[in-house]
């Protein structure tokens, strides 16, 4: 009888890319806006997420161009790029702090805005998203700076549940609310990206890659182990392909050579040990393969553009600040 138990499960080239990929905290807000209304929605280090739920809008993207969002549409801005939603693109947008919130529990805010108060209500379910990864991870680079998917709610049949689910929690301000919404909207996220790679709305980038037999392995290699010390023949070797062959399709696909994806991982997963669990840079350096702290802190520093004792020392500070003061007398 053949032992399976070192044998790897066959995945998904997609689910092990996304399989680090998880949503640590989430801002929600829930908008009821009257016609005339229009907001502006900042640039912000967060992902940002909105689901129309009753009547529609209008989207400015980011080419400035106006796009009709119909009841069940959402749209995922993985990089949290500046964006508009409007009742017309004839409404002024006006900035959404201008906005009254009124807060509901810890990270939950409702508002209820616009112009005419007996005119046409729309209601909007958005959220700011905060990855476990950092912006510059090769994953969120890979994303494009807008995903829009129509009719999500026909697509995926468990939407409405999750956001009637979401609501629920919003209105009856029971205890853990917050944590009960940055779960579902962890699942309604994974959901609108899952359905944009399946409907085929891209064709270039991670989804162009995960879709690409070869390629795709080989992602779902450095990404199942980034710690592992890939070289290119190694990854040409998962492709079944020659090096340099291998390394052009890659190049090609990804739009990066293997050596600096692979670079770029494991540094964000060093910066995510640092940071995350706490680990000491020297602990860190040994995970990596690397021989002395030196080392690694240089090619870190190469890749991140701080020397991973910035991260140590901006942890150390922000401890210290959340030490309560000392009682004694």
């Amino acid at each position: 009888m053949l032992d399976h138990s070192s044998t790897p499960v066959a995945t998904h080239p997609l689910t092990e890319m996304l399989r680090g990929l998880k949503i640590e905290g989430v801002d929600y807000v829930r908008c009821r806006m009257t016609e005339p209304w229009g907001l502006v929605f900042p640039a912000r280090p967060k992902a940002q997420f909105h689901f129309v739920a009753e009547r529609g809008c209008w989207l400015r993207t980011l080419d400035n161009a106006w796009v009709r969002l119909e009841p069940g549409d959402a749209v995922l801005l993985p990089r949290g790029a500046e964006h508009a939603l409007a009742s017309s693109p004839d409404a002024f947008p006006a900035p959404v702090e201008n906005c009254q919130f009124e807060p509901v529990c810890c990270g939950i805010l409702d508002t209820c805005s616009g112009g005419n108060k007996n005119g046409e209500e729309t209601v909007l379910f958005g959220a700011g998203m905060t990855f476990n990864l950092d912006s510059q991870h090769p994953l969120l680079l890979m994303m494009p700076e807008l995903m829009q998917m129509h009719e999500l709610a026909t697509d995926e049949p468990a939407i409405p549940h999750l956001l009637e689910a979401m609501t629920s929690e919003l209105a009856l301000d029971r205890v853990g609310a917050g944590g009960m919404l940055t779960r579902l909207a962890d699942v309604v996220a994974a959901a609108l990206i899952r359905n944009w790679v399946e409907k085929g709305c891209g064709s270039a980038g991670w989804v162009a890659a995960a879709r690409d037999p070869g390629i795709g392995r080989v992602l779902a290699a450095i990404h199942r182990d980034p710690t592992r010390d890939w070289t290119v023949e190694a990854l040409a070797n998962v492709m079944h392909a020659s090096r340099s062959a291998f390394a052009l399709r890659f190049a090609n696909v990804v739009g990066q050579t293997p050596a600096r994806y692979v670079a770029q991982l494991r540094m964000q997963e060093a910066k995510q040990w640092l940071v995350r669990d706490r680990l000491k840079i020297a602990v860190v350096a040994r995970r990596l393969g690397y021989e002395s702290e030196a080392a690694f802190s240089r090619a870190f520093k190469r890749i991140i553009g701080a020397p991973p004792s910035h991260f140590r020392a901006t942890l150390t500070a922000a401890s210290s600040r959340e030490r309560p003061a000392s009682t004694a007398p």
